[in-house]
């Protein structure tokens, strides 16, 4: 997942300190940090990509039976579930992503990545954990064991899942669709946090509403009549058309969305032809396109077919080679935090860390299927993902001052500050959960 590049330049967000109101939950997690961040380097050096996690897994799987709770393996594919049952309340469930990326790891590190592996393209590659999954699973052990310990402080179930492929938006619609909510205990919450490459090391940020969008994949197909360059008036020039609709796509946002409802439609992929003085006989458009509501989202898919044919006909191309357009389902949809529940456990967090490590930051147009476990049950389940920086503080510090660039999400080069995220993941995730789980009387 790729959430941006924007800073915060505001030298308050980097203080790392612990408020006086935190507890021993912290002195017990750093007693654990060791043990966490061995995970996490094997982890980072034994990554797999999406729907492959059949290491990860059974490692992560294994340790959550040492800590007591009720595992089942090979939810959607690959996907791990644990549940604790605890007496009477509600029912709070914790989710980590497992997968990684097709990358060649460039960090550098002692214990960087070297695995390779063929995704579906066919191409060998090498494999990484350049969106920081690997933090993600250290941080939800963390979390995992500072509840264990705890069976006396909370009341209720606790679910905590380890979900396959977020990376292709399939994993949690893998785990949905083979019984999540009918086989396990059906959360009243879901919260999740994801480490964030603009953000420095530590400081939690949160978006009320939407926080994540919809990403639609969208392919357009263009038949045209081919001939030679010389002689373009025999031809139908499928270029020239999908030129004409490459622009025409640009007053879907300027022209007919509001301003006030962000959406993005980005043709990533142009492609047609092959010889300088060939008129090619087909063009190919890729289009990624972001947008928060169902509405939102139905304005662009339409606005897209609507201009296709408008141009197409405005080309004069008969109705049997109309172009087509295919949009890739299923698709990722948006993630909406629900706004009262953030903020309550915002104010907890606020109260934990203190209000300088806890910021509310703006919406991205980035994409995380964490927004199906809502989607699922809306009326039922409350949803909050927040982030968790992980830029080192001397290399924030440095960008602050325009002394170079950072690295984002999905690079190469991404080396998050793994401790800070692993720690501030974990006692995150454990505190939200003993919030809302408070002991009858408690």
């Amino acid at each position: 997942m790729h959430i941006g590049h924007k800073l915060i330049a505001t030298a308050s967000l980097m203080a790392i300190a612990a408020p006086a109101q935190a507890n021993d939950l912290r002195d017990d997690l750093m007693a654990d940090m060791p043990a966490l961040m061995e995970l996490y380097r094997d982890l980072h050096q034994h990554p797999e990509l999406s729907f492959e996690e059949h290491r990860t897994a059974a490692k992560l799987a294994g340790m959550m039976r040492e800590l007591g709770f009720e595992v089942t393996e090979g939810v959607g594919q690959t996907g791990v579930v644990s549940v604790m049952r605890n007496g009477d309340g509600p029912t709070v469930m914790l989710r980590a992503d497992m997968d990684g990326l097709p990358l060649v790891e460039k960090t550098g590190l002692p214990y960087a990545s070297t695995q390779v592996a063929t995704p579906a393209s066919g191409v060998e590659t090498g494999v990484m954990h350049a969106c920081g999954h690997d933090t993600h699973m250290a941080g939800f052990i963390g979390a995992a064991q500072l509840l264990s310990e705890r069976k006396d402080e909370w009341q209720g179930t606790l679910v905590m899942i380890l979900q396959p492929a977020e990376e292709l938006g399939l994993g949690a619609v893998a785990m949905l669709e083979d019984g999540l909510y009918e086989r396990f205990p059906k959360p009243d919450y879901v919260v999740a946090f994801h480490d964030a490459a603009q953000f420095p090391a530590g400081m939690i940020g949160y978006s009320p509403g939407y926080a994540l969008a919809n990403v639609d994949s969208v392919d357009i197909t263009i038949p045209g009549v081919g001939g030679h360059g010389a002689y373009p008036h025999t031809t139908k020039d499928p270029v020239v058309l999908a030129s004409a609709i490459v622009m025409k796509l640009q007053t879907l946002v300027s022209r007919e969305s509001s301003p006030l409802d962000p959406a993005v439609v980005t043709v990533g992929s142009f492609h047609a032809g092959h010889k300088h003085n060939i008129i090619s006989d087909e063009a190919r458009l890729q289009l990624t396109v972001r947008s928060y509501t169902d509405e939102s989202r139905k304005l662009l898919l339409d606005g897209i077919e609507r201009i296709v044919r408008g141009e197409a006909i405005a080309a004069g191309m008969p109705d049997e080679k109309m172009p087509t357009v295919t949009v890739i389902e299923p698709y990722t949809p948006s993630t909406f935090n629900d706004p009262d529940f953030t903020e309550n456990v915002m104010t907890g967090f606020r109260a934990r860390f203190g209000e300088s490590r806890v910021v509310q930051v703006p919406s991205v147009m980035g994409g995380e299927d964490f927004g199906q476990f809502k989607r699922a049950a809306p009326d039922d389940v409350k949803s909050l993902i927040f982030w968790v920086g992980g830029v080192p503080q001397e290399e924030f510090d440095a960008a602050q001052r325009g002394e170079g660039s950072l690295p984002s999400l999905h690079s190469p080069f991404w080396a998050p500050d793994a401790e800070k995220v692993i720690a501030t993941g974990a006692e995150g995730l454990a505190s939200a959960a003993l919030d809302l789980m408070p002991r009858s009387g408690g």
